[in-house]
């Protein structure tokens, strides 16, 4: 996608520790927490600041005070005021389109160097309060305004108890289909003929995965450990890996969305969390020219759109292929995989779309298969079911581990990819700038 000689080059990235939300992170803000990615990542980079042209955040439930996250993180990393900063939201795979954005950027030249991540945080979500409340306080202070003791009572009598007292949940269904995510990979399951055992087979995999890389020290290199106001000790280790967890255990948990017959349960679903996470995109001439060894190239990146009622979740198999043709590579040549884990139906039903001949097909107008699935090629060190996901910054988790992988592996292409809710998936190739 890019010539040689103005690629993309991704020079590092970091992330806070990843929290089940409510836990460690329950007092701060998401630009507090993309704060400390902005400035791990700067602190980590023997690079001007000056250099930086551009910061892009992806983030999903954004808050009122702080719209703008992507400018108010730049600002509390202390990065000068000069640098333009805005944010994007495509649902869980927001950072990935933050990532694409700051490449084209770069591509255009419109910058030489750009950072790009994402950030969210559900400890405290903006929760509204009943819509007749609401109105209520606009018709009293903004639109109608009644100048008389009288008119304002009149507007009161139109409200019930129950609507000063009933707030309305934060949404996270699909617009569209008025189902809510975990709904949706139950029908996923049924669909592909996906078991619970196999759900939690691959849960505890994952699980499994990511502790033994805490153990191994996998993982340390790209955490900025975060000192939490009030606390005496920084936060340096995601706190949502269960290497103890055993299937006896996983197997006694009911249906979270199909009570009567569900197998999408919470432990083979990715939890709530709240974390951040940065990387540094720099043409690969300005990197050479100051010094600086990237670790990857973007070779190619592609973003998809499916049906929302039966392909909501399986974004990366249509995007994977898509990724592959616009790099000229087959599947076979991908050494390094890295996959948003929404739930381990979503990823047991992309691996086998992506394994069959029908699929590739009917779907993708190949002649069969895209191709077979190493899974010992697939987040090898845990993914969104044990490490977290914070919907704004998966993407950009995916892009350093993915990165690091090569590095550590010698092999030459990895994958990124995930799937967002209105059915939306996007991939991206990434060339071993050290190989």
């Amino acid at each position: 996608m890019y010539k040689k000689g103005s690629r993309i080059a991704v020079i590092d990235g970091c992330r806070t520790p990843f929290l089940k939300s409510g836990t460690g992170f329950y007092d701060l803000m998401a630009w507090e927490l993309g704060r400390y990615a902005v400035k791990g990542l700067v602190a980590n980079i023997a690079i001007p600041v000056e250099e930086i042209g551009h910061v892009i955040m992806g983030t999903v439930a954004a808050d009122m005070a702080t719209t703008n996250v992507a400018r108010e993180s730049m600002l509390g990393a202390g990065l000068p005021c000069t640098i333009p900063a805005h944010t994007n939201t495509v649902a869980c795979i927001s950072a990935g389109a933050a990532i694409v954005n700051g490449a084209n950027m770069i591509s255009s030249g419109d910058a030489e160097a750009v950072i790009v991540g994402g950030v969210e945080t559900f400890s405290d979500p903006a929760i509204k309060i009943s819509k007749p409340y609401r109105r209520f306080i606009l018709d009293l202070t903004m639109f109608k305004r009644p100048k008389t003791l009288a008119g304002k009572l009149k507007l009161l009598r139109n409200m019930k108890p129950r609507d000063f007292i009933t707030p309305e949940k934060p949404a996270l269904g699909e617009y569209s289909t008025g189902l809510i995510m975990g709904q949706n990979a139950e029908r996923l399951a049924k669909r592909l003929g996906i078991s619970r055992e196999e759900q939690d087979l691959y849960a505890l995999l994952s699980h499994q995965r990511a502790a033994k890389a805490i153990k191994e020290g996998k993982l340390k290199q790209e955490i900025v450990p975060v000192v939490v106001p009030g606390q005496s000790t920084a936060v340096a280790m995601d706190n949502g890996p269960r290497g103890e967890a055993t299937m006896d255990q996983l197997s006694r948990l009911g249906g979270a969305f199909d009570k009567r017959y569900g197998t999408v349960t919470a432990a083979n679903s990715s939890f709530l969390t709240d974390g951040a996470a940065a990387a540094l995109l720099m043409s690969e001439k300005r990197a050479r020219y100051l010094g600086l060894k990237p670790k990857g190239y973007i070779r190619s990146y592609a973003f998809t759109g499916q049906d929302p009622w039966e392909e909501l979740l399986l974004g990366p198999a249509f995007a994977i292929p898509k990724c592959l043709k616009r790099a000229s590579l087959r599947f076979s040549d991908i050494g390094v995989i890295e996959i948003h884990e929404a739930f381990a139906a979503q990823m047991l039903g992309v691996i086998q779309c992506l394994e069959s001949d029908g699929f590739g097909r009917e779907k993708l107008g190949l002649s069969g298969k895209v191709g077979k699935v190493d899974i010992n090629k697939v987040n090898i060190y845990g993914g969104s079911l044990s490490l977290g996901h914070p919907f704004g910054a998966t993407g950009a988790r995916l892009l350093t581990t993915c990165c690091n992988r090569l590095i550590e592996s010698g092999q030459r292409y990895g994958i990124i990819a995930g799937c967002a809710a209105g059915a939306i998936g996007g991939a991206m190739i990434i060339e071993n700038a050290q190989a």
